[in-house]
């Protein structure tokens, strides 16, 4: 092949641009602490609900607030799931469409592969959950429970062990469960959604255009007044949820449409068009909001279930909700990404990149078998709230999370130490040669820890 000819094939995972590098660090950077805070939430919603105080957590998840004949009278813990988890699909919804418009998915030919890894991810696990249900008509209804992807979670879990892997994998994993949660988000508005009011979802497109326009045409204002979105934005907004939720549509759907209303690009013709778009602003701004009150606020509320002893947790392992949950997300989630990405390249003409190894697929699989959040709220949209088969789905949620996430660890930490033997090997032999790596330099992204 001559030096100047393209590869054949056009690689799947290849390293990023400098700017898309620097930006998965970021992200990396970010999500560690509230990766911990969610963890710690979970704990102590656990402990406290199989302590002699269980009843008192009971008691203050089903404490009700709110005025009935807007809809809004509901128990903190459906405020929880209701509203808080709105603010994190808002960042979701942020996050999609500055992936579809500036980011890796507005570009087909390095999209499709992580968009049908993500397809595979969620299809295999349903599967699996199903083949274990199938005489269980009530269970069943949990089928998408294992389906979803926590990308909080995950991209915590790689930015403590992952230092070293390449850029290229933390964006595979990042695309991968940023179209995960958008076909959570499809499943729950199309799925779990049985009735639907149709005059508060008419009225409700009112304040949204409104918001839409406002966010569209003074994006600079926003950009340059942080408080102008807290009096203007955010009350439309408020506006826009409470008549989704009382259509009967779960409310986080508005958040995600919240979202994809804001641009992401600057004006053409604008006076000042440097630095980033009103998304990334907004994402910046609210993500200490989500990671650091409203998702831990969520899991503390969500997570606490009551197991009842050893003989209780084993109880739960014999019950096949429990049982398709954990196979589901341990086996499935892996399984789909990895056989999904493999068809990819050997039916398409997309190849690995020569710096990847199908041992990284594999280990970015077991991290998208991290549900937890989203795997939670479908769990409490699936059953009802404190039916064995809804305290079984909990149970089954967290034993799977942390076992994924303890064999993703344990793989990739002996892939970051492999990288790391590389990337000390190239440095030594550029020294010796006299050419310093500076691409290499640039690119390579510092650990969470080393901040």
């Amino acid at each position: 092949m001559e030096p100047n000819t393209p590869p054949k094939n056009p690689a799947v995972l290849r390293r990023g641009s400098y700017a898309e590098a620097l930006r998965i660090g970021e992200i990396l950077r970010r999500e560690t602490v509230g990766g911990i805070l969610l963890v710690i939430a979970a704990a102590v919603a656990i402990i406290w609900a199989n302590s002699p105080a269980a009843q008192s957590y009971f008691d203050l998840r089903d404490f009700t607030i709110g005025y009935e004949p807007w809809h809004l009278e509901l128990s903190l813990g459906a405020w929880a799931a209701d509203g808080l988890l709105a603010i994190f699909f808002f960042l979701v919804g942020l996050e999609l469409k500055r992936e579809f418009v500036a980011g890796d998915l507005r570009e087909p030919r390095r999209a499709m592969v992580p968009v049908a890894a993500a397809f595979g991810g969620v299809a295999v696990p349903a599967l699996f959950y199903v083949a274990l249900n199938w005489g269980n008509p009530e269970g069943l209804r949990g089928w998408a429970i294992p389906a979803a992807t926590d990308i909080a979670f995950a991209v915590a879990v790689l930015a403590i062990i992952g230092s070293h892997l390449p850029v290229a994998l933390r964006i595979f994993l990042l695309t991968l469960a940023v179209v995960d949660d958008l076909i959570a988000i499809a499943i729950i508005a199309f799925v779990y959604t049985t009735e639907i009011a149709v005059a508060p979802l008419l009225w409700a497109i009112i304040p949204f255009l409104l918001y839409a326009f406002l966010a569209q045409r003074h994006r600079r204002f926003f950009h340059l007044k942080p408080s102008a979105a807290w009096l203007i934005l955010l009350p439309l907004g408020m506006v826009v949820w409470a008549l989704v939720h009382a259509s009967g549509i779960h409310a986080t759907i508005a958040g995600v449409l919240l979202g994809f209303a804001v641009p992401v690009l600057h004006r053409k013709n604008a006076p000042d068009t440097e630095g980033p778009g009103l998304a990334e602003v907004f994402e910046h701004r609210f993500r200490p909001l989500s990671a650091g009150f409203a998702v831990p606020v969520f899991a503390f509320f969500s997570a606490g279930v009551a197991i009842g002893g050893w003989d209780g947790f084993t109880s739960a392992l014999g019950d096949t909700v429990t049982l398709g949950i954990i196979a589901g997300l341990v086996l499935g989630k892996p399984i789909g990404i990895l056989a999904t990405t493999w068809l990819m390249t050997k039916f398409t003409r997309a190849s690995l990149d020569s710096s990847i190894r199908w041992a990284d697929i594999a280990g970015a699989g077991l991290l998208a078998g991290i549900g937890f959040t989203v795997s939670l709220l479908v769990a409490e949209l699936s059953f009802p709230s404190g039916s064995p088969a809804n305290d079984h789905a909990k149970v089954a949620i967290l034993v799977a999370s942390l076992l994924a996430a303890t064999l993703a660890s344990v793989l990739l930490t002996a892939r970051n130490r492999h990288y790391r033997r590389v990337e000390l090997e190239e440095s030594v032999d550029a020294d010796h040669d006299g050419i310093p790596d500076v691409y290499q330099r640039q690119t390579d992204l510092p650990s969470a820890g080393s901040q």
